[in-house]
């Protein structure tokens, strides 16, 4: 293993391994976040006390409303490093969250699915 192989390249942020911003924690201590929840930054929180430069632009992307998922796709981030990133700027009070209501679906209708995946396909 090469010492390249321990670093991500972004030409945006300095060599890091995107673990090491979380500190190797796999397990959020803040609300459960789905990749679907929203996060929005709260108007006026308090002064940012995190240093990491990940930080500062999840708060300036999410001025509007942001999915986690985007979140992460939009940083170019692992979802679980995402998840743990946003769970801390929330617990501190620096954003909001919203996590989409979970319906019981019906019956599943698999002529529809089969439809939607040939549909897809054809795409």
């Amino acid at each position: 293993m090469t010492h390249d192989d321990h670093f991500r390249f972004d030409e945006n942020a300095p060599l890091l391994r995107p673990y090491a911003l979380i500190r190797g924690r796999t397990v959020n201590l803040g609300p459960d976040l789905d990749m679907l929840t929203f996060v929005v930054t709260v108007e006026r929180g308090p002064r940012l006390r995190h240093p990491e430069p990940e930080y500062a632009d999840i708060l300036e992307l999410c001025r509007v409303p942001q999915s986690v998922a985007e979140v992460s796709a939009i940083l170019r981030l692992p979802l679980v490093v995402t998840k743990i990133l946003v769970s801390d700027l929330i617990g501190d009070g620096y954003l909001d969250c919203r996590t989409p209501e979970h319906t019981d679906v019906g019956p599943v209708d698999l002529p529809t699915l089969r439809a939607v995946l040939d549909g897809v396909r054809r795409l």
